[in-house]
């Protein structure tokens, strides 16, 4: 069975197989791409980058309507503990198998929205599939090595600039982390980070000869394990 990658704008996506799902930075309440509800999530897992509004989002509603099993820093994880919710508490550099696969904490280069911690990306094995969410980050020379731990199927990368990666860095950053398929997210949630996905496609595809794929906020595709 294949996965099925839904992205609902911002940083915010969900990953399904049959009746297995995980959502990403659940940021729907505010996302200006006003793709879904918090109400419409059906999901066991959730996975957080960091603790800013915008990335932290819906996790409590989330979580309590599903009894879904939040994913994060320590710091993270129990900000969420502390509101009632379940949760695995992990830290950079450290990996946990799941039901579904696992999940590799990963530095990102950003704020962590919660006193003493740090932002954060993850690699997740769903199924088979190999994603690498980076999460809210600048580029930094390390993302050289996250392809070590194995081959990368997909990556997710900000381009939206301000807060994060620039398109240019992005795009540099895709051909660091060689996945088989690179796909912008983080851009025109607001005008501050109003930058052209596609702009991002034909640097990575033009001057780093790779691959990237941009999915329209709403949209889904099916992921090849």
């Amino acid at each position: 069975m294949k996965t099925k990658l839904t992205y609902f704008g911002h940083a915010c996506f969900m990953l399904t197989n049959g009746d297995v799902s995980m959502i990403f930075d659940p940021f729907l309440t505010g996302n200006t791409w006003d793709i879904a509800k918090k109400e419409d999530i059906k999901c066991q897992y959730i996975f957080v980058s960091h603790g800013h509004d915008d990335h932290y989002g819906d996790t409590e509603f989330i979580a309590k309507a599903n009894d879904a099993l939040v994913i994060s820093t320590a710091e993270v994880a129990g900000k969420a503990a502390a509101a009632g919710c379940r949760t695995h508490a992990m830290h950079l550099g450290g990996k946990y198998d799941f039901e579904f696969g696992s999940v590799r904490i990963v530095p990102a280069f950003h704020g962590a929205g919660v006193p003493g911690g740090h932002a954060a990306g993850c690699i997740v094995n769903f199924f088979g599939d190999i994603v690498y969410f980076a999460g809210d980050t600048a580029l930094f020379s390390d993302m050289k090595l996250l392809n070590r731990f194995g081959d990368i199927d997909y990556a997710l990368l900000p381009i939206g600039d301000n807060y994060t990666m620039g398109v240019e860095d992005a795009a540099l950053a895709a051909s660091y982390v060689k996945a088989r398929i690179s796909i912008p997210i983080h851009y025109k949630t607001w005008p501050v980070i109003d930058r052209e996905p596609a702009v991002f496609t034909s640097l990575v595809e033009g001057k780093y000869n790779q691959t990237a794929v941009i999915i329209d906020p709403g949209s889904s595709i099916e992921l090849n394990s």
